[in-house]
């Protein structure tokens, strides 16, 4: 069990989670701060290296959070250069690989939310 903001989240919950829903989830959080879908999705394709048809035929299946990331084409070996905190929780420090996926890609959408540039969301 992960421990975050005084909750216990379950990881098999997580993974069981529909993408599509979670995507939808991280494009609101980021456009109610000024970025775009357009964004979104440029840092999911960065960090798990889908194509953009790919990126849209997986928000239109039925596809598990945790699928999406097992199924992840090329996973960005900049990603390991993420560092910070997400729900309470240093994401460099979590023990479970697909739990730490996910995390990435939370700390990634906060990044942008909180107006960072993409040239350091993407660490080029």
């Amino acid at each position: 069990m992960q421990k975050g903001r005084g909750l216990e989240v379950e990881p098999e919950k997580v993974y069981q989670m529909d993408f599509a829903k979670i995507y939808g989830l991280l494009v609101n959080k980021a456009v109610k701060k000024g970025r775009t879908q357009d964004e979104v999705d440029e840092v999911i394709r960065w960090l798990t290296g889908y194509r953009q048809e790919e990126l849209l035929a997986m928000q239109e299946g039925a596809v598990t959070y945790g699928d999406f990331f097992r199924k992840a084409p090329s996973l960005n070996e900049k990603r390991r250069l993420i560092k910070g905190v997400v729900c309470g929780v240093r994401v460099e420090e979590i023990k479970a690989p697909l739990m730490q996926e996910i995390r990435y890609l939370d700390k990634l959408v906060d990044e942008l939310a909180k107006g960072k540039t993409m040239d350091k969301i993407l660490r080029k």
